[in-house]
């Protein structure tokens, strides 16, 4: 008599089977998860990464005036997120180029790929989340009286990129916490 576990032991490995055949099939097809359609990752890594920086207190601040298109010096800018994306660009061994103006124009500008990500204290409460990708929360504070939970936009569908910087943000936060 068979066990429930000798019974389904050729199941498994025939599964087990598919799954690489599988595996083997779409990493030959060069493909990758998770992936990002427009490139956005391996053209920020060892290139440049474009941050859309919106003002807002602790998070972002901005001293002396804006060039074209919103253009900043990086040493005009700092706060928090300023830092952690700082951090990113760094691991990522790109350079890092600033563009200060509010929410709406910094999340129309991810459809020309002229920035890469935006901070500025968002939420996960943000009105953009049909327009701009939304990462993991990645740090609580409370704003306003309320506890928030904040998140950076990056563009819509880039999810290796979304994914390292998520990554990025999850080991900046243990990394704090210790």
């Amino acid at each position: 008599m068979l066990t429930g576990a000798d019974a389904n032991g050729p199941h498994k490995f025939v599964q087990l089977f598919f799954a690489l055949v599988l595996l083997l099939i779409l990493s030959g097809c060069g493909v990758s998860i998770p992936a990002d359609p427009d490139g956005t990752l391996d053209s920020v890594r060892g290139g440049t990464l474009r941050v859309g920086a919106v003002p807002n207190g602790e998070f972002v601040e901005v001293s002396g005036p804006a060039g074209p298109r919103g253009a900043v010096g990086e040493e005009q800018v700092s706060g928090s997120e300023v830092d952690l994306v700082r951090g990113f660009a760094d691991e990522l061994g790109a350079g890092i180029e600033f563009y200060v103006a509010g929410e709406e124009e910094l999340v129309r500008r991810f459809d020309d790929g002229s920035v890469h990500l935006v901070i500025g204290g968002l939420t996960d409460k943000t009105p953009w989340e049909s327009d701009a990708g939304v990462t993991r929360p990645y740090a609580e504070r409370v704003l306003g009286g309320q506890k928030r939970k904040l998140v950076m936009l990056v563009p819509p569908g880039e999810n290796a990129f979304t994914s390292e910087l998520e990554r990025f943000l999850d080991a900046s936060a243990a990394g704090a916490a210790r």
